[in-house]
């Protein structure tokens, strides 16, 4: 019963994604288990990641969208980036403090495709080895460090 409300929010944004879809993104699941969305991204012309092709994972509880979805990076191809854990898991604001009901999936994707394409440096996070070893599966169990990368620190989690 609590999940229809989420159906039909999730329902909404699909049809917006496959109707007039986003460069750079594309839904991939045939939509029957709404709980888990599939969304294939690639790289932006021009950027570090040009023609690569990475694919999200996007999990939703009861709460959405009040509660932000669990977004992770998923299958072989999981980007080198100084915000991205080889698990997957995507030190990004918007996915935890920072989430707002107003954003949707287009907006997260949007968000991770401009993380991407301002990239500098293809590199994993200095703690990449330490935080995979010992964070929980969900990464919105993790407590982040978000950082100012105009001097291109890194986003650091305190607790897995």
């Amino acid at each position: 019963m609590a999940f229809d409300l989420v159906r039909k929010r999730l329902t909404k944004e699909l049809k917006l994604l496959i109707e007039n879809p986003t460069p750079g993104i594309r839904v991939v699941d045939d939509n029957s288990d709404m709980r888990k969305i599939r969304i294939d991204i690639e790289g932006a012309p021009g950027t570090l990641y040009d023609g690569e092709k990475f694919q999200l994972l996007f999990k939703f509880s009861d709460q959405y969208p009040f509660d932000s979805p669990q977004v992770t990076f998923i299958g072989p191809n999981i980007p080198l980036h100084p915000h991205i854990y080889s698990n997957g898991h995507i030190c990004l604001s918007i996915l935890t403090d920072d989430w707002s009901p107003a954003l949707s999936i287009n907006a997260v994707c949007l968000s991770i495709l401009s993380m991407l394409s301002s990239c500098k440096d293809k590199s994993r996070p200095p703690d990449n080895d330490w935080y995979v070893r010992t964070a929980s599966n969900d990464p919105k169990k993790t407590r982040w460090w978000y950082h100012d990368d105009s001097k291109y620190s890194k986003g650091k989690q305190m607790t897995p």
